[in-house]
């Protein structure tokens, strides 16, 4: 057994302790989006309110809530909620790293996303071609999708993950273990879970970088930011290109 104080918590990298948590997040994981999977499905298939659908980001929040009072442990000692909207301090410093960190990759990222388009499928830019409301999906991206998101697998899973695990690599000076790809992975193939895309495979790189980001700053928001921005930047792309409707 080896120890590693994350805050004041302690990894135990037992083969137990890694069964335990293997199971209590399986169990969470796939509860919360079979969940999700159902409101979507009877949203669409009932023709309910869009409305409805606020209780995914509830599913992704209150769910790791639930289990960390099933657990006898405080959620705050995990930094799972997000900063008091008065906070303008750290709402503008998660802000500010992760548009850092999209701009850094926006470059390239925009190359490939162009070369693929144009010459895999034919496809042809036209840049009066926008979202209609970008406004509104800004909104939605941040606090619907990715705050949300973040919470849930970043927030708790990943967390939980580094309990059982060893944070004994570096990346720009940020440590990490195996918590970080194998959050990605379950963050990545949690989308099909709800609605299966052949492409929801790519997801797992960019949850890299998300994870990077829970590891460097401890909390969510920068994290999160980064995310929505990223989605943001695909929708607004994908309409650009013809592929959605604005």
């Amino acid at each position: 057994m080896s120890t590693e104080h994350l805050g004041d918590r302690a990894t135990d990298t037992s083969r137990a302790a890694r069964k335990k948590v293997f199971i209590e997040l399986g169990v969470l994981w796939l509860v919360t989006l079979l969940l999700i999977r159902g409101v979507v499905a009877l949203q669409s298939g009932a023709g309910l309110p869009d409305w409805v659908l606020a209780a995914v980001p509830f599913l992704f929040i209150y769910a790791p809530v639930a289990l960390c009072k099933w657990r006898g442990v405080d959620s705050y000692a995990y930094r799972l909620a997000v900063p008091a909207f008065r906070d303008v301090k750290a709402w503008a410093s998660g802000l500010g790293l992760g548009l850092k960190w999209m701009a850094s990759i926006l470059v390239p990222w925009f190359i490939g996303y162009h070369l693929w388009q144009t010459q895999v499928f034919g496809l042809e830019p036209s840049w009066s071609r926008l979202p209609e409301d970008m406004a509104t999906l800004v909104l939605y991206q941040v606090f619907f999708v990715a705050i949300p998101e973040e919470f849930f697998y970043r927030g708790y899973m990943q967390t939980r993950l580094n309990e059982v695990f060893d944070r004994k690599y570096l990346l720009f000076g940020i440590p990490f273990g195996q918590a970080l790809w194998i959050t990605a992975i379950v963050f990545a193939f949690g989308h099909s879970l709800v609605i299966l895309r052949w492409w929801h495979f790519a997801i797992f790189f960019p949850g890299l970088l998300f994870g990077l980001l829970r590891e460097k700053t401890g909390g969510v928001v920068a994290g999160a930011f980064f995310h929505a921005a990223c989605n943001i930047a695909v929708v607004t792309l994908d309409t650009v290109y013809g592929i959605v409707e604005p």
